[in-house]
């Protein structure tokens, strides 16, 4: 199957590599040669990044942060791994930019649907940081809503898992994954494909979903070529 237009969404955990916090060099590296090769191959890519290797605000209240306070710094953190995004593929000569949902300018432009489309279309990869801008949205959350903006065809979530299981692989060895499953046998099942705010988004609005590992390189390129790697979450 090919796409004209993706929203990616990678973890912000994913990030920091073997480290336990921060950025891997290695790892945005890795990322920016994958989103290349397919940004060379004519797909417009919009991408929304987690903040889970800075600060994550649901862990900063329950050490008693302010949960609005912690969001916003979860906002932040995201906008930090957005730009160290940008700066690595623009070291691999990719026209990148940085849309934030918070003005902050210079630092990124202030993020609105027609100027996303306008930097996609002129062949740019648009990374949209800070999350929805209002707290108890996850950034999950916050690529379903960009992705419906943007009108991506797909939302493809890279994440350390390769797929959609019928428990958590990492802790139940007999989980089987499925290449594919609906919405409603995601929610009968109750697993945990995304936080349901972003779920429901993407079911009421046709953007379907594809899981997949993206810290295995090349897994972007080969999702995008229609191989059976990963999970489709779709209507039927």
């Amino acid at each position: 199957m090919s796409y004209k237009r993706i929203l990616l969404k990678l973890s912000g955990e994913s990030l920091q590599g073997a480290q336990k916090y921060g950025l891997s060099t290695d790892v945005l590296q890795s990322y920016a040669e994958q989103i290349k090769a397919v940004a060379e191959s004519g797909v417009q890519i919009g991408i929304v990044i987690g903040g889970g290797n800075i600060f994550r605000g649901l862990q900063g209240a329950k050490r008693g942060f302010d949960r609005v306070k912690g969001d916003q710094m979860g906002m932040l953190a995201t906008i930090i791994n957005s730009l160290a995004l940008q700066s690595a593929l623009e070291d691999n000569g990719v026209k990148a930019k940085v849309l934030t949902s918070i003005r902050m300018e210079p630092i990124g432009e202030y993020y609105s649907k027609a100027r996303a489309i306008e930097y996609l279309e002129a062949g740019y990869v648009v990374i949209i940081g800070g999350g929805t801008s209002n707290p108890y949205f996850s950034t999950d959350t916050a690529s379903a809503l960009r992705g419906i903006e943007i009108e991506a065809e797909v939302m493809f979530k890279g994440t350390r898992v390769d797929g959609v299981y019928t428990a958590d692989p990492e802790k139940d060895p007999t989980a089987v994954k499925f290449d594919r499953i609906t919405f409603d046998e995601v929610y009968n099942r109750d697993l945990k494909v995304m936080d349901m705010t972003a779920f429901t988004l993407c079911k009421e609005n046709g953007l379907d979903i594809i899981v997949f590992d993206m810290d295995t390189v090349g897994n972007l390129q080969r999702v995008l070529a229609g191989e059976p790697i990963g999970t489709l979450v779709c209507k039927e």
